[in-house]
């Protein structure tokens, strides 16, 4: 999966305009998109989306240390099986995902990093359960706590959030949201840095983004050409290409990354 978007739970319209679009994932969001007054009516609406099993839908509950938060579980506990998991804002303690585990058994959990001591504890949030199949970063909420006012500012985060990932054995984690939704080229830009650091794939707001999101995440001709030649050369053991680069174990396993990449975009592979 390499998209995600984000629509509103109170919005029924745009939920299932959001289904029947191109996105891997649709998150129907019972946080911030929905203001404090529309809670109730927002929650009754995934719990009648829910009556069918959503296979490509996550529901991003409330804070679960707030009533809200409690009031969406208790909701979609018994429902949350047939999704393609629950996203858990504010995460930051193992004992919390485990919590959260419990009150949705058999559906996946996929926690937001939203603060300083989030980020801390990111590889005992990662892997605080089996039911743990993703983490990544809430960003905006993330500057506000640390106070931080430009993208540099978040390097050590997001290779601190890879790292906690790839050390629980969960998939690498996928880019915040780009919250500029007209500046197209803005936001591939950010996702070309995103997969050198490491993501892998991304959150959107707006429908517009999807599209921007898997063409800075498909590898490039160039890089699908030396990936092969990597890989066929792979198992005669370290060895310099006629073109002057060296191949070992470890180049061998970034070639295949881009590779798999490649093939999540539904392309031929070797």
């Amino acid at each position: 999966m390499l998209t995600w978007l984000y629509a509103p739970a109170e919005r029924p319209d745009l939920v299932a305009k959001a289904l029947a679009g191109p996105a891997d994932v649709v998150i129907v969001d019972l946080e911030d998109a929905v203001a404090p007054g529309n809670k109730d009516l927002a929650r009754a609406e995934v719990v009648a989306l829910l009556a069918t099993p959503r296979p490509r839908v996550q529901v991003r509950i409330n804070d679960t240390r707030t009533a809200w938060g409690q009031a969406d579980l208790r909701a979609v506990g018994a429902l949350a099986a047939g999704t393609a998991g629950i996203r858990v804002p504010k995460a930051e303690s193992a004992g919390q995902m485990r919590d959260v585990a419990a009150a949705v058994p058999g559906a996946e959990l996929h926690p937001l990093i939203e603060s300083a001591l989030g980020l801390e504890r990111a590889y005992e949030i990662a892997s605080a359960d089996p039911a743990v199949a993703s983490i990544g970063l809430g960003e905006a909420d993330l500057r506000a706590d640390l106070g931080v006012s430009d993208e540099a500012g978040l390097s050590w985060a997001r290779s601190r959030l890879v790292v906690a990932a790839r050390a629980a054995g969960l998939p690498a984690p996928a880019q915040s949201v780009y919250t500029d939704f007209r500046d197209l080229e803005g936001l591939a830009e950010s996702c070309r840095a995103g997969r050198a650091m490491g993501f892998r794939g991304r959150a959107a707001i707006h429908p517009a983004q999807l599209p921007v999101i898997r063409d800075a995440y498909r590898p490039g001709e160039e890089e699908v050409a030396a990936a092969r030649e990597i890989v066929a050369a792979a198992g005669t053991g370290a060895v310099a290409l006629p073109d002057g680069r060296f191949v070992d174990e470890a180049i061998v396993r970034q070639a295949r990354r881009v590779l798999d990449d490649q093939l999540a975009h539904g392309e031929k592979g070797i």
